[in-house]
């Protein structure tokens, strides 16, 4: 795809599986660039929350937070670490939701399990992936994780849905 070209929606659902992959594979720092310089990665923390910015969040990172998360995942001696956690993502078919010159909007249902040793965690989500054009492909601009069970008491997340 050349950088003028608009992404066909091919494009854009093979970005969010590829983006998947990464974090399946603990590719953090391939998945970090995916990011574009003032990406955000957020889960709300009830339905239908308006933003991460003025609203108490599971979670809401930019680049630097997910940077920091990144060192800590790898640090050894990161105690939560001290067994690792794996995680897999299982990925509806995602639909390009909205489209213009400058942002594209992706919606992807799935199903998110985490383990670690003889733990393991389930949970469903929707995804709201708003990419933008960036040298040579797409970058997040914006990464929303909806769980579907936000307002329960939640056990602690070490990787990322």
């Amino acid at each position: 795809m050349s950088q003028l070209a608009q992404p066909s929606d091919l494009d854009l659902v093979t970005f969010v599986y590829h983006e998947a992959r990464l974090i399946d594979e603990k590719r953090f720092d391939e998945w970090y660039a995916l990011f574009a310089a003032d990406g955000i990665y957020w889960m709300p923390l009830t339905r239908g929350q308006p933003d991460g910015r003025t609203h108490t969040s599971l979670f809401y990172e930019d680049r630097l937070l997910l940077k920091l998360r990144i060192e800590r995942l790898r640090n050894p001696q990161s105690f939560s670490q001290a067994r690792p956690s794996f995680c897999q993502h299982i990925l509806q078919a995602p639909s390009v939701e909205r489209r213009d010159a400058h942002e594209y909007v992706v919606r992807t249902p799935f199903i998110y399990i985490e383990s670690q040793l003889d733990q393991q965690y389930l949970y469903g989500c929707v995804a709201w992936h708003h990419l933008v054009p960036a040298a040579g492909g797409l970058s997040i601009r914006l990464k929303k994780v909806e769980l579907l069970n936000c307002d329960a008491a939640l056990p602690s997340m070490e990787l990322f849905p």
